[in-house]
């Protein structure tokens, strides 16, 4: 049910990290979540993968900006309907989602927007960030495409989530769908949008004064009047 997965962490001191943000992997059964986040924190991509059973768990270790370093923890969720009520009790405890559908296959991308409403139904009154991914984008070219960019861009519209395409197969956009996400995260904590609360796990800070420092900071840079430049 549970399996810890290595962390990949190049040259990174591990015990050292400002923030940890816990992700959950959202969407049906067989759409490649497991193999992006493979792909994410291994470098490693299998042909043949086991269907997730309940929930796995995996680390990677993110570098911001320059010394802000964000410790990634990521729900793998199984996508069967059996292994729903597993699945929802990770919800809560998670600032961020990825939204993955295969583009080969239109039934997993018409369960997105039921996948995206039952996350923030239950996860209220916390708030979850997302990203959609579009996965299989190297299965474009053979003319397997299900799901036209236009569709997909329009619902990502309407949900007010970005859009990735990726392939965990190639390696195609897999870290920026990652890192898209972990720096949506970073930002709404800069703003406000996302906030540190007692006994919620989403997210982590080492130091809550160092963060309400550069929240200063950030109000103080945005209302600062600008220099006119002489002409």
């Amino acid at each position: 049910m549970f399996h810890p997965h290595p962390a990949s962490h190049g040259t990174m001191d591990l015990t050292l990290w400002q923030y940890q943000f816990r992700f959950i992997m959202l969407g049906d059964s067989t759409v490649g979540k497991s193999s992006l986040l493979k792909r994410y924190t291994e470098d490693l991509f299998l042909e043949s993968i086991n269907q997730t059973v309940g929930v796995d768990f995996y680390v990677h270790f993110l570098e911001v900006e320059p010394g802000v370093r964000i410790k990634l923890q990521f729900w793998d969720t199984a996508g069967q309907e059996r292994f729903r009520s597993v699945t929802r009790s990770y919800y809560r405890n998670s600032v961020g989602g990825l939204l993955v559908f295969d583009m080969t296959n239109r039934a997993s991308f018409d369960r997105i927007k039921e996948w995206h409403a039952e996350v923030c139904e239950r996860v209220q009154p916390h708030k979850v960030l997302f990203v959609l991914v579009g996965q299989k984008s190297d299965r474009d070219t053979h003319g397997e495409r299900m799901v036209s960019r236009e569709e997909v861009e329009k619902l990502a519209g309407q949900l007010g989530v970005p859009y990735v395409e990726a392939s965990a197969k190639t390696g195609q956009n897999v870290r920026e769908s990652f890192e898209l996400l972990a720096r949506r995260v970073y930002q709404g904590l800069l703003s406000g949008e996302v906030e540190l609360q007692e006994g919620w796990d989403g997210v982590k800070c080492s130091s809550p004064q160092a963060l309400q420092l550069q929240r200063a900071n950030l109000a103080q840079s945005s209302t600062a009047p600008k220099n006119k430049c002489c002409g």
